[in-house]
């Protein structure tokens, strides 16, 4: 049973957000204050977390970015739920880590489909691994490696970096990325494709401003580079 952690100071809409999230069979935990939000987290280790931005105590913005560089914390699912719609707030929230930003009001059902969404494991990609240079994605673990070193990514960013990794040299527009990673149920702009490939370049490229591994490809998308002469695909054999 996937755990929800919430944080939210409407106590209407906690209480009824606590009750859909249990009766849809989450295990829910919650908190209607921002404060100590970072250690209630990490004690809490839930598979998902909803956030409110415009908390009385504390910033979710300020939240969202502590938990990204939270070495335990950085790879878990964040939505905002949030009354701030400007497209501006939108790409603010995704540029700082978000996973997905849902706009107040909501449906309930919507969010109960975003975040099955959030959670869909990135295992039931086929087994196997793949490996450029000093990058190593391993499907069968759902890590992401380079130079050795295990690279944190969220759930989004790993099946982003899986379906460019396993198709080299392809050009994808920002509508077919959307599709491949969000599917038809989404609600996030083309725009927040540019979030999550300068991201994973942060994490991922020597230097991001000017990437080596994932490309832009002026007035068409993106494509991971084919020419990187030591990559290769390791089918392995799923357990049986």
């Amino acid at each position: 049973m996937k755990k929800i952690l919430l944080i939210e100071d409407d106590l209407d809409l906690y209480e009824l957000l606590k009750y859909n999230l249990e009766k849809a069979g989450f295990r829910f935990v919650g908190a209607k204050t921002g404060k100590g939000a970072i250690e209630f987290c990490s004690k809490e280790r839930p598979d998902l977390i909803l956030l409110d931005i415009m908390l009385p105590d504390s910033s979710g913005l300020e939240i969202c970015t502590r938990l990204r560089s939270h070495t335990e914390l950085a790879a878990t699912p964040i939505v905002f739920i949030t009354a701030r719609a400007t497209e501006a707030d939108r790409i603010t929230g995704l540029e700082l880590g978000a996973n997905d930003y849902l706009v107040k009001p909501f449906s309930i059902r919507e969010l109960i489909t975003r975040i099955k969404v959030q959670l869909r494991p990135a295992t039931e990609m086929s087994a196997g691994s793949l490996r450029c240079g000093a990058l190593e994605l391993d499907r069968s673990r759902c890590q992401v490696r380079h130079n050795g070193k295990r690279v944190p990514l969220t759930a989004t960013e790993f099946r982003l970096l899986e379906f460019l990794m396993s198709r080299p040299g392809i050009v994808f527009s920002r509508e077919q990325l959307l599709n491949a990673i969000w599917g038809n149920n989404r609600a996030i702009i083309d725009r927040s494709v540019d979030v999550y490939i300068l991201r994973l370049r942060k994490k991922l490229e020597t230097e991001p401003a000017k990437p080596q591994l994932i490309c832009s490809v002026r007035g068409f998308g993106y494509s991971f580079n084919a020419d990187q002469a030591a990559f290769e695909i390791d089918q392995v054999a799923a357990p049986a």
